[in-house]
C-alpha cells in the first residue's frame, strides 16, 4: 500500500492505495480515504499530515504483513454489479489436493504428458475432474463448466477433457501401478489382506453396445450393464480395478486383475479375501501357492450332507480366550444348553464361538471355519419376521400370482398349490404361508462359515473376513454419493476413463477419511467440503461463507493451513495454493 495525494484547485485529498491483478491486468484501487490536507491538519493539531500519512500506512503494511490488519470494505447500494465479474468459489477441493500431489498424480500425469508430448494440461485436467467428482458429480461437460468455480480457474477448454479421457484409458495400467508404488513411498499400506468384489453400473439405453451389456443386475434394472472389479487392502483403501462387460461371469474377473498386480505391482505375497459369489475352485487354487492364499465366505446350505450337520450340531463349540476349561482339558460348549440358560445366553450374547475342521473339496484341501453368535441369530430372525410379515399381508391382499423373486425376497415363504373342492388338483390356485419354509431358513439363523487355506487361528481369520465390509462401503461411496453409475460418455475408451477418475476418486476420498481418523461420516465430510465456499473482495481477498465447525478444524488442522479466517488475503491464499502442491506435511502419516 502506498500513499496517494489527489490535488484540485481548492484543496489536496490524501488516499491508501494498492495495486491488484485481474488476470493478467494490473489495476489501482483505493483501500481508505484519509481526508483533506486542511482536516487533517485540524485533526492532527497542526501536524505534518504527510508525514502521518506515511507513518499510518508503514503501519497498516506491517499489520497486512502479520495478517491482522482491519479490512474496511464499502458497498453502494447505487453500484451495479460489474458484468461478467465472478465473485463466488468453491473451496472444498483445497483439502483434497495435498492428497492429489502427495500420491504423486501431479508427476504420472507429468510422464504420460511427456510421452504423448500434447500441449493441453493433463494434469489440470485430472485433478479437476477429480475434485469436481467429489465435491459435485456430474457430467463431463458439467464438470468443467463448475470447475471455472474454483478458486484456482482450470486453463483448459472442453475439447481436451475427452481427448484426456482417451489417454487415461490408454494408460489404465500404469496409472495404477505408479499410484500404487507411490503410495506405499508416503505411508505404509496394508496390502497383506486384499478384498475382492465386484458390482456394476446401468446406462440408461436399451440396446446392447460394446462393453454395456445385459447382465445381472444388482438393482434389478432391464438396462445394459458394465462390471467393476475392485481390490481394496485392509486398511479400506482402494488398490486397484478392472471394467467388464456386464455380461461376464463375476468369477472370471478376479484372476486377470489379481494377474495384474502380481505383474504391475511386483506385489507377490497376499490374502485375497472374498465372498461366495467369487469362490469358484479355480479361483481358491489360484490362491493356494506359495505366499498367497484365500478366505472365502461358505453357504453351509451348500455343503455336502455330513458336513452341513457338522456346522449345525451344537456340541462341540468354543470361544476365544477359553482354550481349556478348569481341568485343563480343551473347553466346548453346547449351544442348546447355553441358549436354554437365559442368563447364561444374555451373559454370552455378545460372543463368537467356533469350530473348525479340514476338509478337500474337489481336490483342494482346505479349512472350514463355522461361527455361531446368539446376536447375529437375534438379527436374522428379526429380519425374517418382518420378511413373514409382509409376506401375510400379501396373502391378505389381493395377490394372484408369484412373479420371480429374489432369495431375500419375502416371497419365497408363500406356497401356490391348485386344487378343487375335493382336494384334487385343479385350475383354482389357492397361496398360503410356506411354513416348512420358514422353518427351513430357522436352522441356520445365527451360523456363518469361512473357507480358506491358512493355519491361522480361527478367530483372527474370521476377524479379517469381517472387514469385507468396506468394499461395500466403497461401491456405496462410488454410486451414491460420487454417482459414477451417471456416464454420460459412450465410446468404450472414455467410458474405462470415467471410471478410472471414479475410482482415484474414491482414493483420494478414503485417504482424506483417514487424515481425519476416521472421526466423521462420509456424509458429514462430503456435505463440509461441498460448502466451504468463498466470496471474493477485489484487492482485498476471500471471505469464507461457511460455517466455522468442529470439523473445519480438524480439516484445518489436519492438512496444516486455515481458511477460517473474517478474511483471507489474496497474499495469503495464494500461498495456500503453492503449499497444498507441495503435498501434505508430514506425509508419513497420510
Amino acid at each position: 500500500m502506498r500513499l496517494k495525494v489527489s490535488r484540485s484547485k481548492n484543496a489536496a485529498s490524501l488516499y491508501v492505495t494498492k495495486t491488484i491483478y485481474e488476470g493478467k491486468k494490473e489495476r489501482t484501487i483505493t483501500v481508505e480515504k484519509l481526508g483533506t490536507e486542511k482536516e487533517l491538519r485540524e485533526k492532527l493539531h497542526g501536524a505534518d499530515p504527510y508525514e502521518w500519512a506515511r507513518k499510518y500506512i508503514e503501519k497498516l503494511n506491517l499489520a497486512e504483513k502479520n495478517q491482522n490488519r482491519e479490512v474496511l470494505v464499502k458497498f453502494k447500494q447505487s453500484k451495479r454489479l460489474t458484468k461478467d465479474q465472478q465473485r463466488f468459489f468453491y473451496g472444498g477441493y483445497l483439502f483434497l489436493q495435498p492428497i492429489y500431489h502427495s500420491l504423486g498424480l501431479d508427476r504420472i500425469c507429468s510422464t504420460i504428458s511427456g510421452e504423448y508430448k500434447f500441449t493441453y494440461d493433463l494434469n489440470s485436467i485430472l485433478s479437476h475432474l477429480l475434485y469436481g467428482r467429489i465435491l459435485f458429480p456430474s457430467s463431463k461437460l458439467n464438470t468443467f463448466q463448475e470447475s471455472k468455480k474454483f478458486l484456482e480457474q482450470p486453463d483448459f477448454i472442453l475439447q481436451h477433457v475427452y481427448r484426456a479421457l482417451d489417454v487415461i484409458c490408454e494408460k489404465d495400467a500404469y496409472i495404477q501401478s505408479e499410484l500404487y508404488q507411490n503410495s506405499k513411498a508416503v505411508s505404509q499400506r496394508n496390502d497383506r489382506i486384499l478384498f475382492y468384489d465386484c458390482t456394476n453400473f446401468f446406462f440408461e439405453i436399451e440396446q446392447e453396445d460394446g462393453i454395456k451389456q445385459y447382465g445381472p443386475s444388482k438393482e434389478h434394472r432391464p438396462n445394459p450393464i458394465v462390471e467393476m472389479g475392485l481390490f481394496m487392502d485392509g486398511d479400506g483403501i482402494p488398490l486397484a480395478f478392472s471394467i467388464h462387460p456386464g455380461n461376464k461371469g463375476e468369477q472370471q474377473t478376479l484372476i486377470p486383475l489379481e494377474q495384474q498386480i502380481l505383474d504391475d505391482f511386483q506385489h507377490a505375497k497376499f490374502i485375497v479375501c472374498t465372498d461366495a459369489r467369487l469362490s469358484s475352485t479355480t479361483n481358491r487354487k489360484f490362491n493356494d501357492k506359495p505366499g498367497r492364499a484365500f478366505i472365502t465366505t461358505q453357504s453351509i446350505k451348500k455343503l455336502k450332507k455330513h458336513l452341513k450337520e457338522w456346522c449345525l450340531n451344537p456340541e462341540g463349540w468354543k470361544l476365544e480366550g477359553q482354550e481349556k476349561d478348569k481341568n485343563g482339558k480343551p473347553a466346548t460348549f453346547n449351544l442348546n444348553q447355553i441358549q436354554e440358560d437365559e442368563k447364561l445366553a444374555e451373559k454370552l450374547k455378545n460372543f463368537t464361538f467356533y469350530k473348525e475342521r479340514w476338509i478337500t473339496k474337489d481336490g483342494l484341501e482346505q479349512k472350514l471355519i463355522v461361527t455361531f453368535s446368539l446376536k447375529y441369530k437375534a438379527y436374522q430372525q428379526k429380519i425374517r419376521q418382518k420378511q413373514v410379515q409382509r409376506a401375510i399381508q400379501m396373502l391378505d391382499g389381493s395377490l394372484s400370482s408369484l412373479k420371480k423373486h429374489s432369495q431375500n425376497d419375502c416371497k419365497r415363504f408363500i406356497k401356490k398349490t391348485g386344487v378343487t373342492a375335493d382336494g384334487e388338483v385343479a385350475d383354482k390356485e389357492v397361496y398360503e404361508l410356506n411354513q416348512s419354509v420358514v422353518d427351513e431358513e430357522a436352522k441356520y439363523d445365527g451360523f456363518y462359515a469361512v473357507c480358506t487355506n491358512l493355519e491361522d487361528a480361527p478367530p483372527a481369520i474370521v476377524k479379517i473376513n469381517h472387514n469385507r465390509w468396506e468394499i461395500e462401503e466403497c461401491f456405496r461411496i462410488m454410486k451414491t454419493d460420487f454417482r459414477s453409475g451417471s456416464a454420460y460418455v459412450r465410446t468404450e475408451n472414455r467410458i474405462k476413463a470415467h471410471f478410472m477418475t471414479c475410482f482415484l476418486s474414491l482414493v483420494l476420498f478414503r485417504y482424506l477419511e483417514r487424515e481425519l481418523k476416521y472421526q466423521y461420516t462420509c456424509e458429514e465430510i462430503l456435505d463440509t467440503l461441498r460448502d466451504m465456499n468463498f466470496f471474493a473482495i477485489a484487492g482485498e481477498g476471500y471471505i469464507p461463507t461457511y460455517a466455522r465447525t468442529d470439523l473445519t478444524d480438524a480439516l484445518h488442522e489436519a492438512f496444516g493451513f486455515h481458511t477460517d479466517y473474517d478474511i483471507v488475503t489474496e497474499k495469503q491464499m495464494k500461498k495456500i495454493f503453492r503449499d497444498t502442491k507441495k503435498g501434505k506435511k508430514g506425509t508419513q502419516n497420510l
